[in-house]
């Protein structure tokens, strides 16, 4: 039976919808005050890109870690890992605005560019949103962990290899692996709870919770709650 070392939620891709994943912070902390314990809260990454309030869901973190009422572990995403890669480098911003970082730009007042749009569009793009972007929305993308070990969890964006020791693997695999962690009977010792594959309802197995109910487009985040021994799960929906 897989434990846990105290009370934790773990929230899956927010996606930009940060009106629901204050929602679901109120339902937490009133649910983490009927335990009469203060809890953890895992964050899985994918904050940024596809909804409307990127900025709104970096905010909302870190007055989350800010907090007395709870404990919080942020963990990077793969579309933070794109937005930073777009802040080094302006030549990827016709690959990130395929996976919704328009939807980010946006949100911090910069006109997106078409993805075919001429460089200096992209290099000027970047420009104003390095200068749109809070140091403490910086910082928080820098710190964000690859995964977090608590009890019998392993958390963590993506997945893990199968079969391979975690300090032989990196963040290519941590955030983007999909298919080969997901069709495997088990990936590692731990129980691995993720995001990354967006369901309709969550996958709830023995070896692996994922929490990812496409919350841009469904209008559904979730999380999962761990007490002991003991999973169960909460959501917050659009009105």
């Amino acid at each position: 039976m897989s434990r846990i070392d105290r009370l934790t939620y773990a929230i899956g891709d927010v996606h930009g919808r940060n009106d629901l994943l204050k929602r679901l912070l109120d339902i937490i902390k009133e649910d983490a005050e009927s335990e009469d314990e203060k809890p953890r809260i895992v964050m899985l990454g994918d904050y940024v890109d596809r909804g409307d309030d990127s900025a709104g869901v970096l905010d909302t973190i870190i007055e989350l870690e800010g907090s007395a009422w709870c404990d919080t572990q942020v963990l990077l995403g793969n579309h933070e890992e794109m937005l930073k890669r777009f802040l080094l480098d302006s030549d990827y911003g016709s690959d990130w605005v395929t996976f919704g970082g328009d939807a980010t730009l946006a949100s911090y007042g910069v006109t997106p560019p078409s993805p075919r749009s001429e460089t200096e569009l992209w290099v000027e793009a970047r420009k104003q949103l390095s200068h749109a972007m809070p140091s403490a929305h910086l910082s928080l993308l820098r710190r964000a962990a690859l995964h977090y070990t608590a009890g019998d969890y392993l958390f963590v964006h993506g997945g893990v290899k199968p079969g391979v020791p975690l300090d032989q693997q990196g963040a290519e695999t941590f955030l983007w692996i999909r298919d080969e962690f997901l069709k495997s009977p088990k990936a590692c010792e731990k129980v691995v709870v993720h995001g990354h594959s967006a369901r309709q309802q969550v996958s709830n197995q023995n070896w692996r919770i994922g929490v990812d109910t496409g919350a841009y487009a469904t209008g559904i985040l979730t999380a999962v709650k761990l007490k002991e021994a003991t999973r169960t799960f909460v959501k917050s929906t659009r009105e």
